[in-house]
């Protein structure tokens, strides 16, 4: 008989829970096998033998897309919410960033592709220091991309990468939650055991439909808008070399609001590079046009609130600047 006022004891998992994760598991595999991991491993054995980018992209936009769009209904309807509460719930937003970041780096995808996940699990209640670090580390800490600089671009830029990107996705994420007034609650076990599941596997089309009819004209209106006005956005041409610091200051700014596929800052950093633009723009490049991007930070802002978004394209700037220092200081002692 249980005395009154102690807690209920504890249930294991429930053979549909455990079930609906596999299939989840097997979902975001065979997705990110066909859009993304099959793909960079080609690559990658084509920069290893050419140690030249092609000027192609790496995958196909509309493959990621989907891929996000399908594993963010996933989430929301076949992982069941304690679960996922348990996972990224942490004492501390630091712990619960770095939770965030490491579930980031083997999906791999672009902003924009993330975008749909990290507003799914910000609905599902996860709390914003593991969102913004998921949605910030995917592009941030892609271990593709940081194999691809290291096949076709100096050391350095690599190296300026993942230690800024480490920093901005795990401390940032941990500062902007903080910032945000988004507190982690005294007692984090709590929350995980008052969650409610999702609405079940039975749900998954409706979570679809409703993530595709919200995300995908966003997307559309805002990256055309974006590639409109492209040339004024990212004013670097060969007029711009003299600017100097400016120069650096422009790619900071602007670079966090252009969208650009998976990797698609390694040609247009050596690019720049080739025509003559100083260690600055390039140490600032590598870090802010994957990180973020204006139709992402719109995508996202429903789900993670404007205040969340403003600070997390703030951390993005700053860390921006540090990866212009960065790369600065390590050029001139190379």
């Amino acid at each position: 008989m249980a005395v009154p006022g102690t807690p209920a004891p504890a249930r294991g998992p429930g053979r549909a829970a455990v079930l609906g994760v596999l299939v989840f598991a097997a979902l975001a595999a065979g997705l990110l096998l066909w859009s993304k991991w099959s793909p960079y491993a080609a690559r990658t054995v084509e920069l290893a033998g050419t140690r030249a980018w092609a000027g192609t992209s790496v995958v196909a936009v509309w493959k990621a897309m989907v891929a996000g769009l399908v594993i963010a209904a996933a989430v929301q309807t076949l992982v069941p919410r304690r679960w996922l509460l348990g996972l990224l719930q942490r004492r501390r937003s630091t712990s619960s960033a770095l939770v965030g970041g490491l579930l980031a780096t083997p999906s791999m995808m672009c902003t924009c592709c993330t975008a749909p996940v990290a507003s799914a699990l910000r609905r599902s209640g996860a709390p914003t220091a593991g969102v913004v670090a998921y949605w910030l580390g995917n592009p941030l800490l892609n271990p593709a991309v940081l194999v691809f600089l290291l096949l076709v671009a100096p050391w350095q830029w690599a190296a300026v990468r993942l230690a800024v990107g480490l920093l901005v996705v795990v401390a940032g994420s941990a500062l902007v939650a903080r910032l945000a007034g988004d507190r982690v609650p005294a007692d984090a076990a709590q929350v995980v055991t008052a969650a409610a599941d999702g609405p079940g596997p039975r749900g998954f089309p409706r979570a679809l439909a409703r993530t595709a009819l919200l995300v995908v004209p966003e997307y559309l209106v805002v990256v055309f808008a974006v590639g409109a006005f492209s040339g004024w956005l990212f004013p670097l041409g060969q007029d711009a070399r003299p600017w100097g610091v400016l120069a650096a200051l422009v790619a900071v700014v602007l670079g966090t609001l252009l969208v650009i596929p998976t990797a698609g800052e390694v040609p247009l950093a050596q690019g720049l590079a080739v025509a003559g633009f100083g260690s600055a723009v390039v140490g600032a490049l590598v870090v802010v046009l994957p990180a973020v991007s204006l139709p992402s930070a719109v995508m996202v802002a429903r789900a993670l609130r404007v205040p969340v978004v403003l600070w997390t394209l703030a951390v993005v700037v700053a860390g921006g600047l540090l990866g212009a220092l960065l790369l600065t200081l390590l050029t001139s002692r190379g």
